[in-house]
């Protein structure tokens, strides 16, 4: 009995030793940014299952911003359309908050051929640098006088038109479909009041001509930086402010940073879904159309939330003690602007003026 005793006793022991060494205490986590931690959140409130076939295609797809932005809800649900309407055959590998990099990262991996990213959901005037010339009207300071006046575009033959127009030159990449998330403001670590406060400032911008030009407009520096690294330069004085989507500021704890912001509305923020052409190649023609009425329902979904969502989010920000200011008057801006549309509509009058003439 005394050795039954003993022997349940050190097998007790040793259990407790083994538990004992298999939970040492934790690394420290680094610290993660307050847009990654929602970001997390978001991931795990899935919303729709889809059970992957047997032989089923995965598109890893990127996004820069927070699953719980506009664009991030736009991109999930693109997803679920595909894996629904695909009958799990396709799956969307969605990798959201700049984890495969930022947007400049990602196309010159797509571009470049390196296969590991099939798709994302980008700037609809990030292909500028990339010989895409239609897009880049899209980011023409006041193109667009309203939501409606971009939809009116956006279910356009002519933007059609544009979303083939870099597999039409050879960059290896064809767009989807369009949506937005919103205007996009400027946002500052000091106080602004109107334009002549921008006057010295050090603005960020990710090296686009359209934005140089805006920015030199007003009287400020552009200053090159990554997405990435803005909340840190915002932070120590690298830059003095940059400009969003109000639901992305917020998104991505810029507030902390950087309080004000100028609803100055200079570019609606238009995006779009681009996938490689070896991507789509890939693809059986049923499988193509279905990402192509996926898209179509993305964007109708876009289209649904988008105004919802960013007033529901600049009345947050106002609660939060964010300093929102008015333009009261926004021809100053507009005079301020028109040498970098002059310069960068040329050759282009024709397609400037037709989106002009949709509103």
């Amino acid at each position: 009995m005394k050795k039954r005793v003993v022997s349940v006793l050190m097998a007790l022991a040793m259990g407790l030793s083994v538990v004992a060494c298999g939970v040492s205490a934790p690394e420290a986590p680094a610290e993660t940014p307050a847009a990654e931690q929602k970001e997390e959140t978001t991931q795990t409130e899935s919303t729709e299952t889809v059970t992957p076939a047997a032989d089923a295609i995965t598109l890893v797809m990127a996004e820069v911003n927070p699953l719980d932005t506009i664009v991030g809800m736009t991109d999930q649900k693109f997803k679920e359309e595909v894996e629904a309407r695909s009958n799990g055959s396709i799956i969307i590998d969605l990798q959201a908050s700049g984890v495969l990099g930022s947007e400049n990262d990602v196309l010159d991996t797509m571009l470049g051929g390196g296969g590991t990213i099939d798709m994302s959901r980008i700037s609809a005037f990030a292909l500028t640098s990339y010989g895409g010339q239609k897009s880049m009207l899209l980011s023409l300071p006041y193109i667009f006088t309203s939501r409606d006046h971009f939809w009116n575009f956006a279910t356009s033959d002519l933007a059609q038109e544009f979303l083939q127009e870099p597999s039409e030159n050879g960059s290896g990449v064809r767009g989807l479909f369009y949506g937005e998330e919103g205007f996009r403001h400027f946002f500052t670590v000091n106080e602004v009041t109107d334009i002549s406060s921008f006057k010295g400032m050090k603005l960020r911008v990710s090296n686009d001509p359209i934005m140089n030009g805006l920015v030199e407009g007003l009287g400020a520096s552009p200053t090159v930086v990554s997405f990435g690294e803005l909340y840190s330069a915002l932070q120590t004085g690298v830059v003095d402010g940059a400009e969003q989507p109000i639901a992305n500021y917020k998104s991505n704890a810029f507030p902390e940073v950087a309080p004000y912001m100028i609803l100055d509305g200079h570019t609606l923020g238009a995006i779009q879904v681009i996938i490689t052409d070896d991507a789509w190649n890939k693809l059986s023609a049923d499988q193509q159309q279905i990402l192509v009425e996926a898209g179509k329902a993305a964007s109708e979904y876009n289209r649904s939330i988008s105004e919802e969502k960013e007033n529901a989010v600049l009345e947050e920000l106002k609660a939060e003690g964010v300093n929102i200011i008015e333009v009261e008057d926004i021809t100053p801006w507009q005079e301020a602007v028109k040498p970098v549309i002059e310069e960068n509509i040329k050759g282009l009058e024709d397609y400037y003026q037709k989106i002009v003439d949709m509103k």
